[in-house]
């Protein structure tokens, strides 16, 4: 969803914290720091469509905050060709990452894209009214709790912005404010955006009422409200049109990307590309090409970076039987023995790969741009319905509310997989719910903050320190642009 058009200077508007934390160069993020223009714009609907488009894109660039949920947990290491290869990575892997991390930045600067490009739509939200305004601005809503969800996931305390763009100068004026009080934005903002969107919309990839229902959900659960989180979630399940897809085998093909089981999907295409020097701006899922196995050649995959490598442990975690084993995790040297492909070996080789977001041979082929690793079309499933079940029956079970319908929920993901129901209770149900999210959501970006937010993450992931990895570092080049008037997160 990268835009082009004349109107682009009008949809975007960086804070300074975000201007100077990317340094990408295109018409993409060049921008003047004050948008004299904007009463000249919101003149129409088409003019919103277009800010909004602006505010949609951005979540491409969660490809990072994907992969990087992996590797920081104990599924995944960093991979790559050599322990100095994107050294970024290798530091959050071994829990050394601290404020000059590049990575670290770019989360920050693109979920505050996000959030401006939403704001910059809401902040004109009573210029022009048309049919339709309030649906538009509940996307709006929904796209800015996102960005700020994935912000205080990362780093605790951020600015928060509402209906306005956070402008050059801002940062001396502007603190860091409470997650608490973030989260009750969000929670706001994801309500609105529940009352006023369908579950179905015509075109794909547009956020939904369930979408938001879901997020609402996860918001809940992420600070321990597990009333209100099973209370949204359940509705989800009983009235939302989801369910679990049949044949789990073709979750992840992109022949079957938008499906039933999926609540929420950010959309990727191939059709333009980019440079390396700006991945961002690349409209494929540059996360897939870094998942690819090294100098591979064979069927059904592309080769790629070997970075985001599973562990034999999380290869291990799953039960006998279990028919997610082989979809989720790509075991190489059995792939190799029955199909005759061979293979390269990079950093931190274990003979595993993530084959949920390998690049597809068949999307190489198709692709009419120079670079497949930055153009793969791979949709990012951000949230499935099996996510959903989980969440509901771990609210369910935490809050002490119904350990029955818990179990309803929870063996209903593994009757898919083909695994014996649980009927277990308490905290050893707690435990199974724990394992299931891990084994399903695999890959997916989940696991460090599942392990944080239950305060699991100091026993299962090596070199992280309790009172200092929950959350990452502040970028320093924002605290220094803030006049050094923030605060960085402890430990660092």
């Amino acid at each position: 969803m990268m835009i082009k058009n004349t109107f682009l200077k009008h949809v975007i508007a960086f804070a300074s914290i975000t201007i100077f934390s990317i340094s990408c160069s295109d018409d993409f993020v060049n921008v003047e720091s004050e948008d004299e223009n904007s009463e000249d714009f919101f003149n129409s609907e088409e003019d919103y469509q277009s800010a909004l488009t602006g505010a949609y894109d951005l979540l491409q660039s969660t490809y990072l905050n994907v992969m990087l949920g992996e590797i920081a947990s104990d599924n995944t290491l960093a991979g790559g060709e050599s322990a100095t290869d994107v050294i970024g990575i290798q530091q959050i892997d071994d829990m050394l990452h601290t404020s000059l991390n590049v990575q670290l930045e770019s989360i920050w600067g693109w979920m505050f894209a996000g959030v401006n490009r939403a704001n910059y739509v809401l902040e004109f939200k009573d210029k022009t009214d048309f049919t339709g305004k309030e649906a538009l601005l509940a996307e709006a809503t929904f796209l800015r709790a996102y960005y700020y969800f994935e912000l205080v996931k990362w780093f605790g305390d951020v600015p928060l912005a509402v209906d306005q763009r956070l402008l050059f100068g801002d940062q001396y004026l502007v603190g860091r404010t409470p997650v608490a009080e973030i989260y009750a934005q969000i929670e706001i903002d994801l309500q609105y955006a529940v009352d006023n969107l369908p579950y179905t919309q015509a075109q794909k990839g547009r956020i939904t009422k369930g979408a938001a229902q879901a997020l609402l959900g996860k918001a809940y659960l992420y600070q321990d409200k597990f009333t209100e989180a099973a209370n949204v979630l359940e509705d989800l399940i009983n009235n939302g049109p989801y369910d679990l897809l049949e044949d789990y085998s073709t979750m992840f093909e992109l022949d079957n990307e938008n499906n039933i089981e999926s609540v929420f999907e950010v959309q990727y295409t191939d059709k333009e590309g980019a440079g390396f020097e700006c991945l961002q701006c690349s409209e494929g899922n540059v996360a897939v090409g870094f998942n690819g196995i090294r100098n591979y050649a064979g069927p059904n995959f592309e080769s790629g970076f070997s970075f985001n490598i599973p562990t034999q442990e999380v290869y291990d975690a799953f039960e006998a039987g279990d028919t997610r084993r082989d979809i989720a995790i790509l075991n190489i040297e059995a792939w190799a023995e029955e199909t005759g492909a061979t293979f390269g070996t990079g950093n931190e080789h274990t003979g595993y790969f993530n084959r949920k977001y390998l690049p597809r041979l068949d999307a190489a082929e198709d692709s009419n741009t120079g670079d497949a690793n930055l153009t793969n079309p791979n949709n990012y499933r951000a949230i499935r319905f099996a996510d959903v079940l989980l969440m509901a029956a771990e609210a369910l079970n935490r809050g002490s509310i119904s350990d029955s319908r818990a179990l309803i929920y929870l063996n209903r993901v593994r009757e898919r997989a083909n695994l014996d129901e649980v009927t277990t209770t308490g905290s050893s149900l707690t435990t199974a719910i724990y394992q299931e999210r891990r084994v399903e959501l695999v890959g997916e970006g989940h696991r460090f903050f599942d392990l944080v937010r239950t305060g699991r993450a100091a026993e299962e992931i090596d070199g992280f320190q309790s009172g200092k990895h929950e959350l990452f570092p502040i970028p320093s080049i924002e605290i220094e642009l803030s006049g050094n008037r923030w605060d960085q997160n402890p430990g660092y």
